[in-house]
């Protein structure tokens, strides 16, 4: 375990030294959303509708970016190979990336629900419940990220990732059409993309201040597609770039 926190550390260590990703995982979420708001200016009642979706559709992205194309560099960079010379375990080595990059994604999501909420007036029953599935949300994008860089040569390789893996959980998800309307076959698809649970329970909160057993099933549900993800990471993470 102490490996893993100073695996951990070591990574917050350097992302403190790239003001461009901090930037990029802190304030382009907020931006985005402030983008959204503004579009719409007038018409607060889609923003209100839509807004909620957005807070977690936009971390999400970004920390599957961030995470993928990190961890590509490092493995390329021969960092990885390194590291795993030393005593330290490949499980230990992806839950030190996991629980870095986790807190980067809390700060993102902290952050971006506070602007959304409290400075772009978004009309929510319950923050709290908000700011939680943010969180996971972001948490899912950082998961998913660890582990679709496993199959990346190169960063760029890592960005067309998204396409495949971001893209059509963007399309199904219930954000352009409700889930209940897509012909059965999409419909099973989308029941077995995460995605799919943080949009249902952005658009119920959205309209309701009761904590409802849909919700305690959805949050289940993220937290163990996380899990697994980094589970899955552990095992298919390689030394370097062949």
């Amino acid at each position: 375990m102490t490996r893993t926190f100073t695996t951990s550390r070591r990574v917050l260590q350097q992302l403190s030294h790239d003001p461009r990703s901090i930037a990029m995982i802190v304030l382009l979420p907020s931006i985005l959303l402030a983008l959204f708001k503004y579009i719409y200016d007038g018409q607060p009642a889609i923003f209100n509708r839509v807004g909620p979706q957005m807070l977690g559709l936009f971390p999400f992205i970004v920390m599957f970016l961030v995470t993928s194309v990190t961890m590509v560099r490092e493995r390329t960079s021969g960092t990885l190979e390194r590291l795993l010379t030393t005593p330290l375990k490949r499980g230990e080595l992806i839950g030190g990336y996991a629980i870095a990059f986790g807190i980067a994604a809390l700060v993102q999501a902290l952050v971006s629900s506070g602007v959304a909420i409290w400075l772009l007036d978004l009309d929510v029953q319950t923050p709290w419940a908000i700011v939680l599935f943010a969180v996971v949300d972001a948490v899912l994008g950082t998961a998913l990220g660890l582990l679709m860089s496993a199959f990346a040569r190169t960063e760029f390789q890592a960005v067309q990732f998204m396409p495949l893996v971001v893209v059509p959980q963007i399309l199904l998800c219930g954000l352009l059409a409700p889930r209940d309307s897509l012909p059965k076959v999409l419909n099973w698809i989308s029941d077995a993309l995460p995605l799919s649970y943080a949009t249902d329970s952005f658009s119920e909160l959205a309209n309701s201040d009761v904590w409802s057993s849909t919700l305690g099933r959805n949050l289940g549900i993220l937290v163990g597609c996380c899990v697994v993800a980094i589970a899955l990471a552990s095992l298919t993470l390689r030394r370097r770039t062949p």
